[in-house]
């Protein structure tokens, strides 16, 4: 069997091609999940510096609670009722005012995703006073266990993603092997270096700008790779058929 992308069996192709086309679509949805994350961090839509250091080193000037009310959740009730949460945060965090005044707002705005009843991926049931009293304290970004969960998913599952990329481009034709491996190798060390800048984010602040460089650095390189695939598999063995001889 022939191990070149443009003269691969119609049944391999299918498959790479398939994998090509959910992985593509993966890579759009998680760009517009970090978009609607981190990217509002700062409570403008974009991904800027502030929003990672926001979301890693955090901003001690205010609570979590204030920065994600103004920021990402900002859209989950209305100005008065965030108000309401904010200045509890800032006036102590008062027991009987969270039954009184803050529990009613949490239970009909956020139980739905941050209760006991409805928690998706982990998140903290805010219903519970012990909890809000802690997001009510000063925003220091991701703690260290969540860091910890986040990096080893994002190290294992997005290499398999790089693997099997890698593995289909290595057989493209028309590259310098040199230029194909370190094509094959950036992705793999950028998610290295991508997730040692969360860490470095978490301690300094000043490391923000290079986790927006290595999520960049990777994304386009698997871009080259992904589209490159599906040009030599279907393009380029129909221009060779219709090239004069």
């Amino acid at each position: 069997m022939n191990n070149t992308l443009p003269d691969l069996p119609l049944a391999l192709k299918s498959l790479f091609t398939g994998y090509i086309m959910v992985v593509g679509l993966g890579l759009l949805v998680a760009g517009g999940q970090i978009l609607m994350t981190h990217g509002q961090a700062d409570g403008k839509f974009g991904i800027s510096v502030n929003d990672i250091v926001y979301s890693y080193y955090g901003d001690r000037t205010n609570s979590k609670l204030e920065n994600k009310l103004n920021g990402s959740m900002k859209d989950k009730a209305p100005v008065e009722e965030r108000t309401v949460l904010i200045k509890w945060a800032r006036d102590g965090a008062d027991h009987a005012e969270f039954k009184s005044t803050v529990k009613p707002i949490v239970e009909q705005r956020c139980a739905m995703c941050h209760g006991h009843k409805h928690m998706m991926m982990s998140l903290p049931d805010i219903t519970q006073y012990d909890t809000l009293k802690e997001l009510a304290q000063s925003d220091k970004g991701a703690d260290i266990t969540s860091l910890t969960r986040v990096s080893h998913i994002h190290l294992f599952g997005i290499s398999f993603i790089f693997f099997f990329v890698g593995y289909i481009f290595s057989m493209a034709v028309g590259f310098n092997k040199w230029v194909k491996s370190i094509l094959i190798f950036v992705p793999f060390a950028f998610l290295i270096v991508d997730v040692a800048a969360w860490w470095l984010t978490k301690l300094n602040p000043q490391f923000a700008w290079m986790v927006i460089i290595e999520g960049f650095g990777y994304s386009l390189a698997a871009t080259v790779m992904l589209f490159t695939s599906l040009y030599q598999m279907w393009v380029l063995p129909y221009l060779k058929t219709e090239s004069p001889h």
